[in-house]
């Protein structure tokens, strides 16, 4: 999959919001390029004794308001220009949320699938090895991402401390509980945009027993079937990598969970308490409420964009909604709770974790949900009367919110206006 006009088409989104603010043009200069972006060849040994190399880049987009922030993805089809865009949603997801940071991302040009666990820890330490000048708790905080999980952050943060001599968990969150993660971290990208949900479904016209159709079925995709099944609502189609599988009556989630605990596609529970197979491709045409497509970037484009039935795309994926889609959501009357809000109950927890590892007291359960509930209503709100006030769409509202406080703090350092006055 080819990623090079992945950061144009994010762009398209600054300059829609651009147009409803009244900022210097200094603040745009600056958002359009990545303020930093390494590249390295990780060679590592092989279990068979062979060397073998992998390309993997690390990129700072922009740290005006902090350090910057962001998860390490290991794909095969990863590249720097899906790195660079990913870096990009960060900056304005940290914004949309105001937290104290800028955005990254990282990522291995790998499958890890085909590798060994022993071959996974190497790549890993590896990849510290070659961006512990870029990484740092003050400076550049990874997290874990599309094929990487708490045990490669604790593997990643443990070769930090050994190369600067001394424990240093804020460098990296999402860690496993007992090396400084935080509680909270495993459901928070599905839980804030449950959330989401549940804050705005009078205003989103949601009743009770909405009908629930899940695009990807990891980490994300299992959580927020979780969390919206046990509010009454029904999951009726999921989707992975390998297949499909639908129910009009609710599918066993049980089941389903076993599955993939297994090794399994969520196909193969097909037959077994009314599950059907279907075709991944078809999901997003499944008769629903809400469709949250989970998976990976450019899910849901030109091609498919007119099949949806939901009333709500919910996006827990990265950009898995293209700008020629929104046009056409937008005009059948689809809302969508764009990535850079609905995902971002991830890297809130996150910002948790570091606070938690800096200043070395831990918070419960319970305080991690409230005050990620808090920031998520706050800021949902905020960015659903802003989409009222300009008529604007939800995502397009997300953008103005954050790039009013980008622009804020770029502005705070001086602009043309202020040297030529």
């Amino acid at each position: 999959m080819s990623h090079d006009n992945l950061l144009d088409q994010a762009l398209v989104r600054l300059d829609e919001a651009a147009a409803h603010l009244s900022i210097d043009p200094d603040v745009i200069e600056k958002l359009k390029y990545a303020r930093e972006t390494a590249k390295a060849r990780l060679m590592i040994r092989m279990d068979d004794g062979s060397r073998k190399s992998f390309i993997a880049w690390r990129c700072r987009y922009d740290d005006t308001r902090g350090p910057t922030k962001g998860g390490i993805r290991f794909h095969p089809d990863s590249d720097v220009f899906e790195v660079e865009t990913l870096a990009f949603w960060m900056t304005f997801k940290c914004a949309v949320m105001n937290l104290p940071y800028g955005g990254g991302k990282g990522a291995v040009r790998v499958d890890p699938r085909k590798l060994s666990k022993a071959e996974l820890e190497r790549l890993s330490r590896a990849y510290m090895q070659a961006f512990a000048r870029v990484i740092g708790p003050n400076r550049d905080i990874p997290a874990p991402d599309v094929y990487t999980n708490a045990m490669i952050m604790g593997w990643m943060a443990d070769e930090y401390a050994q190369i600067v001599g001394q424990t240093e968990p804020a460098v990296i969150t999402g860690k496993p509980i007992a090396l400084g993660g935080s509680l909270g971290r495993d459901d928070a990208t599905a839980r804030g945009g449950y959330y989401l949900v549940r804050h705005l479904a009078a205003d989103l016209g949601l009743g009770q027993g909405a009908r629930v159709a899940v695009q990807g079925f990891g980490n994300a995709g299992q959580h927020i079937a979780t969390l919206l099944a046990a509010d009454g609502h029904k999951i009726v189609a999921v989707s992975d990598s390998s297949g499909a599988i639908k129910c009009e009556n609710g599918l066993n989630l049980q089941k389903l969970f076993a599955a993939k605990a297994n090794g399994q596609s969520v196909s193969s529970t097909a037959g077994q308490d009314g599950h059907e197979v279907m075709s991944a491709d078809d999901l997003v045409g499944v008769a629903c409420d809400i469709l949250a497509p989970s998976a990976l970037e450019n899910m849901i484009h030109e091609g498919n964009a007119a099949q949806v039935k939901a009333k709500i795309v919910l996006e827990l994926a990265n950009g898995p909604v293209t700008s020629e889609a929104d046009a056409i959501l937008e005009k059948n009357g689809i809302v969508v709770l764009p990535d850079i809000l609905a995902n971002a109950g991830g890297v809130t927890v996150s910002y948790f974790e570091w606070v938690q590892n800096r200043q070395g007291f831990y918070w419960t359960l319970d305080e991690i949900h409230d005050r990620l509930k808090t920031i998520v209503e706050r800021e949902g709100r905020a960015i659903w009367n802003i989409s009222r006030e300009k008529n604007a769409s939800m995502r397009t509202a997300a953008y103005v919110h954050a790039l009013g406080r980008l622009a804020e703090a770029i502005e705070a350092h001086g602009t043309q206006s202020f040297f030529t006055s």
